[in-house]
C-alpha cells in the first residue's frame, strides 16, 4: 500500500516543476534546478528508492509552492494600494449629483469628495478647503492642508470638509496607478548581483550534472561499487542544487522595492536599489531641495541716488516675464508694496546670471554680482552686498547699462527638516555631504553652516554641476545627487544615482530619476538610502549563507555522509530560510545602517 502511495505522490508532486524544467530545457537550452531534481527522482526510483524519490518530489514541490506564494505576495503587495481608491465617485453634472464608476471619470469632470472619502482620481480642487492624508502616494502620514487650485492625488483621504474636485487624469492614468506600474516594472529589472547569480546558475547546473556523472562512473571504473557511487552521485545532485543561491537576491529586491513604493519612494529597478546601498557621498541642490524654494525679498538697498520704490518698480518690470523663483519673489514683493509697474519689452533671460529688458528706451538688467562683473569688469561690488550675503541672503543687482541702481536681497529659508535630514545621512555613515548651488558663495556657505554641510560648491551653472559631480566621485566615491528632477537633470543623470524630490504628479521628474521621492520631504533621502542598505545587507547574508551551505553539503554528499532524503530536507529548509530572510526587506519602519 505504501508503495502505491509513493508511486502516486511522485507524478502528482513533480508534474509542475517537471514541466517547467523540460520547457526550459527544450525552448531555452538551459539546464535548470528542476532538471536536477527530475534526474535525482528518476535516479532514486531506478535503485528502488521509491520512498526517497517521493520525499524529494513532495518536499521540493512544497518548498517551491511556498516560495512562489511568498514571492507573489511580496511583488503584488503594492497593489493593495488600489484598495484605498474608491470604486465609485459622485460626479457633478448641471447641479446634479450622480454616482458613477471611477473608470467613467474623464479629465474636466467635476466630482464631489465628502468628508472621510478617498479621492477617486488625480485632480484640482475647485471648491472647498481641508486636510488630506496623502500617505498612499507620498508615504507622508501628516495631513496636508489644501484649498482651491491645489493638486490632489488618487487614493488620498479627505479630511472633515467636503471638496469639489476637477479631474485632470482618467482613473487608469492617475498617480496611484502609475506608482503601481513603476514598482512592478522595477521589480523586473535585475541588479548586477542578480545578473551574476543568473549567469552562474546557467553554467553551474549543467556542471553539477557532469560532476555527478563523473562521481558515478570514475570510481566504478577504478573498482568501486556501482550502486554506492551512483547513490552518492544522486545525493550530490540534490546537495549541489543552487536553489537558495538563486533565490538569495530576487526576494529581497522585490520586497524592498515594494516597501519603498508604499512609503512614496520609487526605486526604478534592482540596479538602482543596489546603487542606493553603495552610496558614500550625497550632493544636494540648494534651492528647492535644502531650502523651501519660496524665496522672499528681505531688503531693498538703493544706490546712486535712486529711491527704493523706483528701483523695485524697475526690477519688477524686468522680471515680469521671467519664470525664475527669484524673479517671482521680486514681482510678488512689488505687488505687496502696491508698486505699479509695466512689464518691460525685449525681455532676455541670461541663464545662470539674471535677465535684461528695455523700458522706455532704458537698457535695464537684474542679475547676480557675476553679471555685474561681466558687464563692468572695473566695477566693484557695493559693500552692502557682502554684508547681506554673509547673512545667507541672495543678492540681485538692479542696473542700467553698466551702472548699479539698487540691491535686492532675498532669503530662501532652509527646510525645517533639513538639518535633521543631514544628521540622518551622517548616522548612516555617509562620508561627505556637499551642497551644489548657483547662488553666490557667501550665501551658500551661510546656509551650509546652518545645516552642517561639509562642502559648498557655489555659483554653478548646470554644466558646472556635472563637473562637480565628477570631482566628488573621484575624491570620495559613489555619488547620489538630490534635486528636483528637471532643473538638475544633467547632474542627476551624471551621478551614480539621481534622486528627484517632490515628484508626486510630475511625470517628467518620475521618469528622469533613478529614485523618485513622491513627497517633498528631505527626510525621505535617508529613508531611501536605508532601504538600499537593508536590501544589500540581506542579499549579502543570503549569498554567504547559500555558498557556505553548498560548501558543506557537496563534500558531505561526496563522502557518503548524507542520504538523499537528508540532502533534500537541508536543501529545502535552506531555500525557505533564504526566502524568509529576503522578505525582511519589506518590513516597515526605520532600520539601522
Amino acid at each position: 500500500m505504501s508503495l502505491i502511495l509513493f508511486l502516486a505522490a511522485i507524478p502528482v508532486g513533480g508534474f509542475y516543476f517537471a514541466r517547467k524544467g523540460i520547457e526550459e530545457l527544450v525552448r531555452e537550452r538551459e539546464v535548470g534546478i528542476e532538471i536536477l531534481m527530475l534526474v535525482t527522482a528518476f535516479g532514486a526510483m531506478a535503485f528502488g528508492l521509491f520512498e526517497e524519490a517521493a520525499a524529494l518530489v513532495v518536499l521540493y514541490a512544497s518548498a517551491e509552492a511556498v516560495e512562489e506564494l511568498t514571492f507573489a505576495r511580496t511583488r503584488s503587495a503594492i497593489r493593495e494600494l488600489l484598495d484605498l481608491a474608491p470604486k465609485q465617485a459622485t460626479r457633478l453634472r448641471e447641479g446634479r449629483e450622480e454616482l458613477v464608476a471611477v473608470e467613467e471619470l474623464a479629465p474636466g469632470d467635476l466630482f464631489l469628495v465628502r468628508p472621510g472619502e478617498a479621492i477617486a482620481t488625480d485632480g484640482l480642487i475647485r471648491s472647498g478647503r481641508g486636510a488630506l492624508n496623502e500617505a498612499p502616494v507620498t508615504g507622508e502620514a501628516v495631513p496636508v492642508e489644501k484649498g482651491p487650485g491645489a493638486e490632489v492625488f488618487a487614493g488620498s483621504v479627505n479630511g472633515p470638509s467636503a471638496l469639489e474636485v476637477e479631474a485632470t487624469r482618467p482613473f487608469a492614468e492617475n498617480t496611484l496607478q502609475r506608482i503601481i506600474h513603476l514598482v512592478e516594472e522595477a521589480q523586473e529589472k535585475k541588479s548586477r548581483a542578480q545578473r551574476f547569480v543568473d549567469r552562474f546558475s546557467e553554467r553551474y547546473s549543467p556542471a553539477v550534472l557532469g560532476a555527478a556523472l563523473l562521481v558515478a562512473v570514475v570510481p566504478t571504473l577504478l573498482g568501486g561499487e556501482w550502486e554506492e557511487w551512483a547513490l552518492r552521485a544522486i545525493t550530490l545532485v540534490v546537495a549541489a542544487a543552487p536553489c537558495a543561491l538563486v533565490m538569495s537576491i530576487p526576494v529581497a529586491v522585490a520586497a524592498a522595492i515594494s516597501r519603498g513604493g508604499r512609503e512614496g519612494i520609487l526605486v526604478k529597478g534592482g540596479a538602482q536599489l543596489e546603487a542606493l546601498g553603495r552610496i558614500r557621498v550625497v550632493a544636494l541642490d540648494k534651492t528647492g531641495t535644502l531650502t523651501a524654494g519660496r524665496p522672499q525679498v528681505t531688503d531693498v538697498v538703493a544706490l546712486d541716488g535712486a529711491s527704493e520704490r523706483d528701483a523695485l518698480a524697475l526690477a519688477a518690470a524686468v522680471e515680469a516675464h521671467s519664470e525664475h523663483p527669484l524673479a517671482a519673489a521680486i514681482v510678488a514683493h512689488a505687488e505687496v508694496e502696491r508698486i505699479t509697474f509695466e512689464p518691460a519689452e525685449a525681455f532676455e533671460a541670461l541663464v545662470g546670471h539674471g535677465a535684461r529688458a528695455r523700458l522706455d528706451g532704458r537698457e535695464l538688467w537684474v542679475g547676480s554680482p557675476r553679471l555685474l562683473a561681466e558687464l563692468a569688469p572695473e566695477a566693484t561690488l557695493p559693500p552692502q552686498a557682502e554684508e547681506l550675503q554673509a547673512q545667507g541672503k541672495t543678492v540681485a543687482i538692479v542696473g542700467e547699462d553698466v551702472r548699479p541702481l539698487a540691491l535686492i536681497a532675498l532669503r530662501d529659508e532652509p527646510r525645517p527638516e533639513a538639518r535633521r535630514a543631514i544628521a540622518a545621512l551622517r548616522r548612516l555613515g555617509i562620508q561627505h555631504v556637499a551642497m551644489l548651488s548657483g547662488d553666490n558663495e557667501r550665501t551658500a556657505r551661510a546656509i551650509a553652516a546652518e545645516l552642517g554641510i561639509d562642502e559648498v560648491l557655489a555659483e554653478l551653472r548646470p554644466e558646472d554641476k556635472v563637473e562637480a559631480i565628477e570631482r566628488l566621485r573621484a575624491e570620495h566615491g559613489q555619488v547620489a545627487m538630490v534635486g528636483d528632477g528637471i532643473n538638475d537633470a544633467p547632474a542627476l543623470a551624471r551621478a551614480d544615482l539621481g534622486i528627484a524630490m517632490g515628484t508626486g504628479g510630475t511625470d517628467a521628474a518620475i521618469e528622469a530619476a533613478d529614485v523618485a521621492l513622491m513627497a517633498d520631504d528631505l527626510d525621505k533621502v535617508a529613508e531611501a538610502l536605508r532601504l538600499g542598505r537593508r536590501a544589500q545587507r540581506i542579499s549579502r547574508q543570503n549569498l554567504v549563507f547559500s555558498i557556505a551551505l553548498l560548501a558543506l553539503l557537496i563534500p558531505s554528499a561526496l563522502a557518503g555522509l548524507l542520504t538523499v532524503v537528508a540532502a533534500v530536507l537541508v536543501h529545502e529548509v535552506s531555500e525557505l530560510l533564504a526566502v524568509a530572510n529576503g522578505v525582511r526587506a519589506a518590513r516597515p519602519g526605520p532600520v539601522s545602517a
